[in-house]
């Protein structure tokens, strides 16, 4: 099994950042992928950035240029520095931690940070 615990969402005023962390532990296949979703009322989660172990990234077209992905694999976390925001950002963001091999592949989530981006 594995824990993620995620920290760092807040009101926000938009324009400003946050910086969110998730913390991962338990079962961690060294080569896994890290990321962010989002999930606004009335919305489907969504994905916003993710990571892989080697350190590649993909993120998605409406965050692109005001948040940032990265990891520390030493300590198995990954961060969201988001800036820039928009009141549209507001949403609960989930970590996301997928283990996957040839052929297969299992999600965990954390709980769920919400960012509000209101004046």
């Amino acid at each position: 099994q594995v824990q993620l615990v995620e920290s760092g969402g807040g009101l926000v005023q938009p324009g400003g950042s946050l910086r969110l962390s998730c913390a991962a532990s338990g079962s961690i296949l060294s080569i896994n992928t890290m990321g962010w979703y989002r999930q606004a009322p009335g919305k489907q989660r969504e994905l916003v950035a993710v990571i892989t172990s080697g350190g590649s990234t993909n993120y998605a077209d409406s965050v692109k240029g005001r948040f940032t992905i990265s990891r520390d694999n030493a300590k198995n976390t990954v961060y969201l520095q988001t800036n820039s925001l928009k009141p549209e950002d507001t949403a609960v963001y989930y970590c996301n931690l997928r283990n996957g091999g040839i052929g297969w592949f299992k999600d965990y989530w954390g709980q769920g940070t919400q960012v509000t981006v209101s004046s």
